[in-house]
């Protein structure tokens, strides 16, 4: 039942995202132009909504589904890997036109192209998953 419900919810999320337009390529590059606010104001939204949300799970000590404690550990917080990583995101953004959540709201909309945008996506989680070890902390 509780697969039901996230599918429900994935559901509902990508039909948000699909009459937002955040999943339209348009839109991306209007933003990447900073022709527009609306990505602007779509993400701004969602880190807002974001940072409310982590912050009630910390003060009310939420638990996850199956009963065990949340673990929102503070991380590493090295300017290069989050100007590297940024930096990688980015242009991948800009050149594929969609950002790893629209790209599965695409597949439901037909673009079947946004395919060889997925298969991209795994390969380079795949690599990094061999190589982040070997990468400085």
């Amino acid at each position: 039942m509780r697969y039901i419900t996230y599918l429900a919810i994935g559901i509902f999320f990508g039909i948000i995202m699909f009459k937002s337009e955040a999943a339209s390529w348009f839109r991306i590059y209007e933003m990447f132009q900073f022709g527009s606010f609306h990505m602007y104001g779509i993400i701004g939204s969602a880190l807002v909504i974001g940072i409310l949300g982590v912050q009630v799970i910390k003060r009310k000590n939420i638990k996850t589904l199956n009963g065990s404690e949340m673990s929102l550990k503070p991380k590493n917080k090295s300017v290069a890997r989050y100007l590297i990583g940024g930096i990688i995101f980015g242009l991948g953004w800009a050149l594929a036109g969609a950002c790893p959540g629209p790209m599965y709201v695409l597949i439901g909309a037909g673009y079947v192209s946004i395919l060889i945008v997925i298969v991209g996506a795994v390969v380079g989680t795949f690599l990094y998953g061999l190589v982040k070890d070997m990468l400085p902390h």
